[in-house]
């Protein structure tokens, strides 16, 4: 293993911030493989699992077991890890201006496609080759604004030309699932399979440029803009949610580094026996189809389903009860699917959403993700 630290962009004069790297095999080996955890800094279920994971590629480097090269960020986002508002940590939003740490991710495929549209040919590994080329160039130019922007860039620079990306997050309360393209749903099914996945969320394009999507989508757009020419989905992304805030433990966090280890045998970045697949729990499901549960009112919430639980459109999942007056209104769900997310907090205001389904019609437009 190699370390590297890369610094950042100072928040204030003396105030001065580095990311810890972590890479594993021979640079330029193929597969590349990209793990990131806590881009949300005050989520520690993936941090846990990349701290088991670490753990096990460094005994797999010792057996000289790595075979592709696999880039590992413990902990993603110094900014957002050195955030507290009134003693509580705050590793979503951005508080210099209140900018998502996972939106807003620069877009550089048509820049990308202008620059290798008259080098492309008929090999789709030449191809592949000069995109991955024309991406780092277009984010090299990007100019950045601020230390949010910088710590973006430079997690994007380490990531865009990898083939797999895996950027570990968790939810509120949750069962494990994921976020994916479309088009990397079946190049990941075995991941899924290996998390026992309750949701796998697909979506061309889901809204805000997620850090996930800024790799992975340039490979579907240029695809499509160029379609004489053979340009495959080369970097498959997804961002994993490892249960709940509070779902932190050694058990967990080495078996799903287990997982990952699985996974990366089984696409080649590990050289050993290829590991059994068990069957999924799941197929993806549309995230247009994701539907949120909405509380109707204020109050306190008492939950009458559980995460993991299936329901039917118009099942109770929730009832709102006011404190001052008893009053209670039932919080109901608005399509059938697995409920695989929920609020932590237990009082709601109205209109808030609570719960979130994974239905499997889509029927939502625009931004999907929410903030």
């Amino acid at each position: 293993m190699k370390t590297e630290q890369i610094a950042l962009a100072p928040l204030a004069p003396g105030s001065h911030l580095s990311l810890t790297v972590h890479r594993f095999g021979k640079p330029g080996a193929r597969p590349r493989v990209y793990v990131q955890a806590a881009l949300h800094a005050d989520e520690i279920p993936g941090m846990i699992a990349a701290h088991h994971l670490r753990g096990q590629l460094e005994a797999l480097e010792a057996e000289g077991r790595i075979a592709g090269e696999i880039v590992l960020v413990p902990s993603a986002n110094p900014i957002g890890l050195s955030q507290k508002l009134l003693g509580q940590p705050v590793g979503r939003f951005d508080l210099a201006n209140g900018a998502n740490f996972n939106r807003g991710y620069p877009n550089v495929v048509a820049a990308a496609g202008n620059r290798v549209e008259t080098a492309l040919t008929a090999d789709p590994q030449a191809n592949v080759r000069l995109v991955r080329q024309a991406l780092l160039d277009e984010l090299a130019g990007w100019k950045t604004h601020n230390p949010a922007d910088v710590l973006k860039k430079t997690l994007l620079a380490l990531a865009i030309d990898a083939d797999y990306v895996l950027d570990l997050h968790c939810d509120a309360e949750a069962v494990v699932h994921l976020y994916t393209h479309t088009r990397s749903a079946e190049a990941l099914g075995p991941l899924s399979a290996l998390l026992g996945a309750r949701a796998v969320l697909v979506a061309e394009v889901s809204g805000d440029d997620p850090f996930d999507e800024a790799c992975s989508r340039p490979w579907a757009e240029l695809a499509d803009r160029f379609p004489d020419r053979p340009i495959p989905m080369a970097c498959h992304a997804t961002t994993l949610e490892f249960r709940g805030e509070a779902d932190v433990s050694d058990d967990w966090g080495s078996a799903d580094a287990a997982a990952l280890v699985a996974f990366m045998t089984l696409c080649g970045a590990i050289a050993g026996e290829k590991p059994a697949i068990p069957d999924a729990l799941c197929d993806p499901t549309p995230l247009a189809g994701t539907e949120p549960v909405v509380a109707p009112s204020s109050g306190m919430v008492l939950f009458r389903k559980d995460v993991g639980d299936v329901v039917m459109a118009g099942d109770v999942v929730a009832h709102i009860i006011d404190p001052l007056t008893g009053v209670s209104v039932e919080a109901r769900a608005a399509t059938d699917g697995v409920l695989f997310a929920r609020i932590l907090l237990r009082f709601a205001t109205g209109g808030q959403r609570i719960a979130k389904v994974a239905g499997r019609s889509a029927t939502r437009t625009g931004n999907l993700l929410g903030a």
